[in-house]
């Protein structure tokens, strides 16, 4: 069985809602060529075609057209960057709800085909927690899929180990669910002033994310929440090759221990990213980040995932057979170690 734990989808409700967008994330149709862009800022924007419009909101043929070419089994479908997240919180509290209910019903006609990672508006966290339990428990959903910022400085910035969105993670591992950590626009002055080449898929997303961890780590978050479950795309946004450099400033003889200079966690941060951290496949074509990630975790740590429709499903699945797996390797990346997060029928 081939389970995907990064396969994005959207809603009509969305796609309006950004279009009415006062402030950014808005969609602008270009006057002259007539295409959708997403304006991140007055001057950084992406292409957002109909064409990837259409697939994410498209959540019956095409879709599992898709998956059937590669042999995806089961997809585990989580809402598209930039997310709800970053709208008026009352308005992103609206989309998530009506995002969950639309692919629950996309689960009831699918039933062996899709899982569902919940949408939730967090800068609302009492409603994100109600929201979150409706989805694991009501809906039978199978994780929280959550970006990594919460919009720019008119609602105020902020990252998920903000102690505001605190009781969200224990909802989330009273529940026993994952936390899918996904890239989106950044909201770091320094990676912007470039556009989306520094800022984008190819370089911001994965810092800033990378970023994000980090601070979960160094907040004391899996101290506090020790069965917390963090995934991350693109085998872990660089961060099995850092895992022992991210160490030093707890080892090096010069720091002073106990001076108050370093955060007070209970462990080295290499251990909580090999305890508390799974990676995916999604987006990233090297051989040697596999390898990498493969040593630095462990084959137990990765899974699939396609990034479809931004990415699509053979690129993945072409590459993942260069690679030199063994027939474990791949069960474990297929199915057991998703399934060992609690992604199964």
């Amino acid at each position: 069985m081939k389970i995907d734990l990064e396969n994005h989808f959207a809603t009509e409700m969305y796609v309006a809602a950004v279009y009415d967008n006062p402030g950014y994330p808005r969609f602008v149709d270009d006057k002259e060529t007539g295409e959708r862009h997403v304006y991140h800022g007055p001057d950084y924007w992406q292409p957002f075609g109909d064409a990837l419009v259409d697939r994410l909101l498209d959540v019956d043929d095409a879709r599992i057209a898709a998956m059937d070419e590669v042999g995806i089994d089961v997809a585990v479908l989580s809402h598209t960057a930039p997310a709800p997240e970053v709208l008026e919180p009352k308005v992103a509290t609206a989309i998530a709800r009506d995002a969950n209910d639309r692919l629950a019903e996309a689960i009831d006609r699918h039933p062996t085909r899709y899982l569902g990672f919940a949408t939730l508006g967090v800068r609302e966290p009492e409603e994100a927690v109600r929201e979150l339990e409706r989805c694991v428990k009501e809906l039978g959903f199978n994780g929280w899929n959550t970006h990594s910022n919460f919009g720019d400085s008119e609602f105020g910035d902020s990252y998920l180990d903000d102690k505001r969105y605190w009781p969200i993670l224990a909802k989330a591992e009273e529940l026993g669910v994952p936390i899918y950590l996904h890239p989106t626009f950044p909201i770091i002055r320094q990676l912007t002033e470039y556009g989306l080449a520094l800022a984008g898929p190819s370089f911001g997303f994965g810092i800033e994310t990378s970023i994000v961890m980090m601070r979960l780590v160094l907040s004391g978050v899996f101290d506090v929440f020790p069965k917390l479950t963090i995934i991350l795309g693109h085998y872990g946004e660089a961060l099995p090759f850092l895992l022992k450099r991210v160490d030093r400033s707890f080892l090096q003889y010069h720091v002073p221990k106990g001076s108050g200079s370093m955060p007070p966690i209970k462990k080295r941060p290499s251990e909580y990213l090999s305890e508390n951290l799974y990676v995916t496949t999604s987006g990233n074509f090297l051989a040697a980040a596999f390898h990498c990630t493969q040593e630095a975790l462990g084959m137990d740590r990765i899974c699939l995932g396609t990034d479809y429709p931004f990415e699509t499903t053979t690129e993945i699945d072409g590459f993942l057979g260069t690679v030199g797996m063994t027939a474990d390797d791949e069960r474990k990346l297929y199915e057991e170690n998703p399934k060992r997060l609690g992604f199964h029928l």
